[in-house]
């Protein structure tokens, strides 16, 4: 009897703690969704009508990639990076990126000290948590390389030596149409680099009438408060890593990834790493969702700006990459 009794406080005190820790658990996931949806609101309050393209670019720094964006000047890129850094309190760097922007002027060099009678290293703009590689197809393809290779190692070697960059390193390039004048394609083995890619265009009549009568967006950027810290960004990050792809979406995920090897809609199909990445971002979206789990509106949201640039179309609809791709998630059945 006395042993049924203390078996049954054993199992009490068991299905308590339990029942503390699924608590905890879900605190915590609450207490993660409140800030990210404070993080949405504060970035929409500085790039306005973008709201798409806002929760993009979130959902690519909490997957661990990086961000391209294509755009014409003027269309607030280098604003909403500043203000993403700001809200995500990490550390910000910008280059302008020319044709005679060398390697060592991202990196940095050694110079000799009189006083310390040594070569002390210099740290360049590449040692920052964010990167804004602005109009990055202007510059040579040696120096766009020098770039691509320290976001793929997430370290640079100078003058012999490996150093490591900082925690989070989240690079977003900008790039003008391949039309303008003094640009450089990125060819696709360095556009495989970036997670995403998306395009800001033109704000809608009512949002630029906010822009043409409000505050200039410098001093909103700076008036802005962290909302997060480097550390609980890291926790975020592995969040995402833990929402669940249930089997029937990953074989939805490869359905997508071989109608792009099929031939019928573009040239050339998506790689293996190309498929990791799509299901890095679905995992994002689906946690900027508030959810758990990947579902198949997660992967058909963030579909397009994730394989858009690493695919050609192919024939004459006249359509895009992104067109293209779209009307392939059409044609594709759900699972």
């Amino acid at each position: 009897m006395g042993a049924t009794v203390g078996m049954s406080k054993v199992s009490g005190l068991i299905h308590l703690i339990a029942s503390a820790s699924k608590n905890s658990v879900n605190v915590h996931a609450m207490n993660s969704q409140q800030k990210l949806r404070e993080i949405l609101d504060q970035l929409n309050t500085v790039i306005v009508g973008k709201p798409t393209q806002i929760q993009d670019c979130v959902a690519c720094l909490l997957a661990g990639g990086h961000l391209l964006i294509e755009d014409v000047p003027g269309v607030g890129k280098t604003t909403l990076a500043h203000a993403l850094a700001k809200t995500f309190g990490l550390q910000f760097s910008r280059v302008q990126f020319t044709s005679d922007l060398m390697p060592s002027d991202l990196s940095g060099v050694s110079i000799y000290e009189r006083g310390k009678e040594a070569f002390v290293f210099h740290a360049g703009p590449l040692f920052a948590q964010v990167l804004l590689a602005d109009e990055i197809n202007r510059a040579s393809p040696k120096t766009q390389s020098a770039l691509l290779e320290a976001m793929e190692e997430k370290q640079v070697t100078v003058e012999g030596e490996t150093r490591a960059l900082p925690e989070p390193f989240f690079v977003i390039a900008t790039q003008n149409p391949h039309d303008q004048l003094g640009t450089y394609a990125l060819p696709e083995s360095q556009l495989d680099r970036f997670l995403m890619r998306i395009s800001l265009g033109y704000p809608d009549r009512g949002a630029e009438r906010e822009l043409l009568t409000g505050r200039d967006r410098r001093d909103v950027v700076n008036a802005l408060p962290g909302l997060l810290n480097p550390a609980e960004l890291a926790q975020l990050q592995q969040t995402v890593l833990q929402v669940h792809a249930a089997a029937p979406l990953l074989n939805y995920v490869q359905d997508l990834i071989a109608a792009t090897r099929s031939g019928q809609w573009f040239l050339q199909g998506l790689s293996p790493r190309a498929g990791i990445a799509v299901v890095r971002a679905a995992k994002a979206q689906a946690l900027l969702g508030g959810r758990d789990y990947v579902a198949p509106d997660d992967v058909q949201a963030i579909l397009p700006q994730t394989v858009g640039h690493r695919l050609i179309p192919v024939g004459d609809a006249g359509r895009g990459s992104v067109e293209q791709v779209r009307a392939m998630i059409e044609a594709v059945p759900l699972p």
